[in-house]
């Protein structure tokens, strides 16, 4: 359900419609409020003669329940616990609560390592542009509320390298990301055992500092099914057998999330003037080579968020 796009105004009135079976809020703006709950499942609907007014269907408490719940109360809990405004009128979509969650657990690497506002929003607000925070000040405000800053540094430090980590009581499986989306989602790893590691792009020498219990644990890697991403994947492997460990690349859940290379913010084009794109076949499953050739034949790429990491270390 990630495609549902809310906002925590939209989050607010399903909370109402849940408690109180009825709410005046506007919320058909949302075209999977709109579309899904109104009109596909018709669970949502005008109240009788006053379309200012939305009531509840059957069946809409246990889809509530199990597609709702969990998260507003999470997200409810985190604004309260940071002193963050939690009423109607802020504009944080879910990913951007998502994402100020995700500030509060990395807080300390975030302000030992502070960067310029551009840097901070283009690699945290992942997707967003650089300029995103700059354009939301509520939302500014709110990450230098939980940084403990006043404001951002005017240059980056010299040597900026974030070390993210998801760590969890008992790691069964050790998964590095290419991204931070799936960081932004740690109870889900958790429940599983799952510990994350960030090793965005280039940012590979963190591996240098795993330690060797956490090596000999199953490895794998989770990255953008592009040329940028498997050859990292590639520079990852070589980088662990020379201290003797082994690390498999998860292989996407589904194809239907594919895209075209020419996709907005996507840089990361295929070579076709060479065998598989100039990768190298030996770091590959017979399986990965398949899904890559089919890639490139259809000059398509596979976005990491758009994969569910659980369904793929647990297949």
């Amino acid at each position: 359900m990630s495609n549902r796009k809310l906002t925590w105004r939209h989050l607010k009135a399903l909370h109402q419609l849940y408690v109180s079976k009825r709410t005046e809020a506007k919320i058909t703006d949302n075209a999977y409020i709109r579309n899904v709950l109104m009109v596909q499942k018709k669970i949502i609907k005008y109240k009788s003669g006053n379309v200012k007014i939305l009531e509840v269907n059957p069946g809409f408490t246990a889809f509530y329940q199990q597609h709702f719940e969990a998260d507003y109360l999470r997200y409810e809990n985190f604004l309260r616990e940071q002193n963050l405004e939690s009423d109607a009128r802020r504009r944080y979509t879910e990913d951007d609560i998502q994402t100020l969650m995700f500030i509060a657990e990395q807080k300390e690497e975030l302000v030992q390592n502070l960067s310029t506002i551009r840097t901070f929003s283009s690699e945290i607000f992942k997707g967003q542009g650089s300029k995103y925070l700059e354009n939301k000040p509520g939302l500014k405000d709110a990450v230098c509320k939980i940084l403990d800053i006043a404001d951002f540094p005017e240059k980056d430090p010299k040597n900026l390298q974030w070390r993210f980590v998801v760590d969890c009581l008992n790691p069964k499986v050790i998964v590095l990301c290419e991204n931070i989306a799936h960081l932004k989602n740690p109870w889900k790893v958790r429940e599983h055992n799952i510990e994350l590691w960030y090793v965005g792009g280039n940012n590979i020498r963190i591996i240098d500092y795993i330690s060797p219990e956490k090596l000999s644990k199953p490895l794998y890697y989770s990255c953008d099914w592009d040329c940028h991403g498997l050859s990292i994947y590639s520079r990852i492997k070589e980088k662990l057998r020379v201290k003797s460990f082994d690390i498999g690349l998860l292989l996407p859940d589904t194809y239907e999330t594919a895209l075209p290379v020419n996709s907005l913010h996507h840089k990361s084009e295929w070579n076709f003037n060479k065998e598989l794109s100039g990768l190298n076949a030996a770091d590959f499953s017979d399986e990965a080579l398949q899904l890559i050739n089919k890639l490139i034949k259809e000059n398509k790429w596979i976005e990491e968020e758009s994969m569910d990491l659980v369904r793929m270390v647990i297949k």
